[in-house]
C-alpha cells in the first residue's frame, strides 16, 4: 500500500502547538538561566529607549520562524498506511516513532471534528483497540485526514472488523 500524508490543514495546528511550546520553553529557560548568569557575570549595559521593543520583536520573529520550521518538519514526517495486516504510522523529526495496529485488535473507530478542524476541512481518526489505555485514548490515531477520507477509512476498518466476527 501507499503511505499517505496528513491533511494540509493540520499545519496550523502543528504551528500553534509549536508556538506555545517554544514560548513556554523560552520563558522557563529565561527564568532559570538569567538569574544564574547574572550571578556569574557582571552585566553592565544600558537600556536605551526602544531597545526593549527591538528585543521583543526579535524574540517574536525567532519564535515564529522556529515554530514554522518545526511545523513543516512535523507535517512532512507524519505518514500512515493501511497494509494487509493493519495500520502502520510513522512520525517524528529527531526521534522516530513507528506504530502498528493489527486489524484483529481494532474494536471501534471514532471520527472527531473540532471547530477548527471543520473550518480547515479535516477530521481526526481514533482507532480504539482491545487492551490499550494510552494518553490519547486510542492506540491508532491519525490527527488529520480529509472529511471524505475519514469516512472511507472508517467504512474500510468497520468492514475489516465485521468480517472478523
Amino acid at each position: 500500500m501507499v503511505q499517505s500524508q496528513l491533511h494540509p490543514g493540520v499545519r496550523w495546528q502543528f504551528r500553534i502547538r509549536s508556538y506555545i511550546v517554544l514560548f513556554i520553553l523560552s520563558v522557563f529557560t529565561a527564568a532559570v538561566l538569567i538569574p544564574k548568569l547574572s550571578d556569574s557575570f557582571d552585566f553592565t549595559f544600558e537600556i536605551t529607549p526602544g531597545s526593549g521593543l527591538v528585543t521583543l520583536v526579535v524574540y517574536i520573529v525567532a519564535i515564529l520562524l522556529l515554530g514554522d520550521i518545526y511545523a513543516r518538519l512535523a507535517y512532512n514526517n507524519w505518514m500512515y498506511e493501511f497494509t494487509d495486516e493493519g495500520l502502520r504510522a510513522e512520525r517524528g523529526i529527531i526521534w522516530k516513532r513507528y506504530s502498528n495496529v493489527p486489524y484483529e485488535r481494532i474494536q471501534n473507530v471514532d471520527i472527531h471534528r473540532g471547530i477548527i478542524a471543520r473550518m480547515l476541512g479535516f477530521s481526526s481518526i481514533m482507532i480504539q483497540t482491545a487492551g490499550y489505555s494510552g494518553q490519547l485514548g486510542s492506540e491508532g490515531y491519525i490527527p488529520a485526514v480529509g472529511a471524505n477520507t475519514a469516512e472511507q477509512i472508517r467504512e474500510f476498518l468497520m468492514k475489516k472488523i465485521t468480517k472478523r466476527k
